[in-house]
């Protein structure tokens, strides 16, 4: 595949009829960087737009719960994946204090919560029910977790309640925290070999949907407060006794101050939306092809100038 350079980039959008960020400051987008593949080749696609709009970006690395405070702030310019399950409450609480705002959901739909490969429901065919995974926690045994079954959450810095969950709904698991999404692949990649039965965190949009086909676990439905009013859900002491939205959106944000800085950058920030399979591309190209975020970046827009272009011409 012909790779995309910012350099060409830059010569597709000056060929445009329009001058696409003729009034945006010299100063540089600040875009953040987290700890999962799909965000981090998105950062570098929608960065190296920019770029080849004229604009300067510097890309940060930063925790994806305190992005949002940093986003308020203006120490960071934008966010380009408000997952509502994991960032939802993060979200809220920075809108509430003001300085950043809603700049509209991509096409992708998202779901993150426990899930298991397709080997797991043969030896646990009650799946996927919680009761029935509760009733065969002695499956996911490991020397870790001792008498109890192990579930691998996401890395403590994503937040995803494995814990209090299992508190709420008395299950018989302990909970280990992932160190990174690389070892919740490695996990399943080491389980798929003997077909052991094992339960983790996973999300869609990603390239893990392809590669290993599961499902996820259904816990009590989602309702709304359930992360925050104990009333919520089936355990009325308890707070995260829900699943996680089912259809939860994925948003993009920005500080208040974007627009009028960078007026050229944020309207087509405004028009980009990506789909499932959009994403599932992006950190397929790192998490299976292995390429550095800036090469899979630039593949992707090689390979998507019909997606891109449009965006940049209707933005300005």
């Amino acid at each position: 595949m012909k790779k995309l350079t910012t350099t060409v980039i830059a010569g597709a959008i000056a060929a445009m009829p329009f001058a696409a960020s003729a009034a945006d400051s010299s100063d540089p987008i600040v875009i953040p960087i987290h700890n999962w593949s799909s965000q981090i080749v998105m950062s570098h696609v929608v960065g190296q737009i920019f770029e080849g709009m004229g604009n300067n970006v510097e890309f940060v690395t930063t925790d994806s719960q305190a992005v949002y405070e940093s986003v308020r702030l203006g120490d960071v310019t934008l966010e380009l994946e408000v997952w509502e399950g994991a960032f939802g409450a993060s979200f809220r609480a920075a809108l509430e204090k003001g300085g950043l705002h809603d700049v509209g959901d991509h096409d992708a739909v998202t779901r993150e919560d426990w899930w298991y490969p397709s080997w797991t429901k043969e030896a646990c065919p009650g799946l996927p029910s919680w009761e029935a995974l509760n009733d065969c926690a002695a499956l996911f045994k490991t020397a870790e977790s001792g008498d109890k079954g192990m579930y691998l959450d996401g890395p403590v810095d994503w937040l995803k309640h494995g814990q209090e969950r299992v508190a709420a709904l008395g299950m018989d698991f302990i909970v280990v925290n992932a160190g990174s999404a690389a070892a919740l692949w490695a996990h399943i990649g080491n389980a798929e070999a003997s077909k052991t039965p094992i339960v983790v965190f996973n999300w869609t949009p990603n390239f893990a949907e392809a590669v290993w086909p599961g499902e996820f676990v259904e816990f009590p439905t989602w309702e709304d407060g359930c992360d925050k009013d104990p009333a919520k859900g089936p355990n009325k002491d308890a707070l995260y006794d829900c699943g996680n939205p089912a259809d939860g959106y994925l948003k993009k944000a920005a500080w208040d101050g974007m627009k009028g800085k960078w007026p050229g950058a944020y309207d087509v920030l405004a028009k980009i939306s990506f789909t499932n399979a959009q994403i599932a591309e992006m950190a397929r190209l790192v998490d299976v092809e292995e390429l550095e975020a800036e090469e899979a970046a630039e593949e992707w827009l090689a390979a998507n100038e019909d997606v891109w272009k449009p965006w940049v011409e209707a933005g300005s």
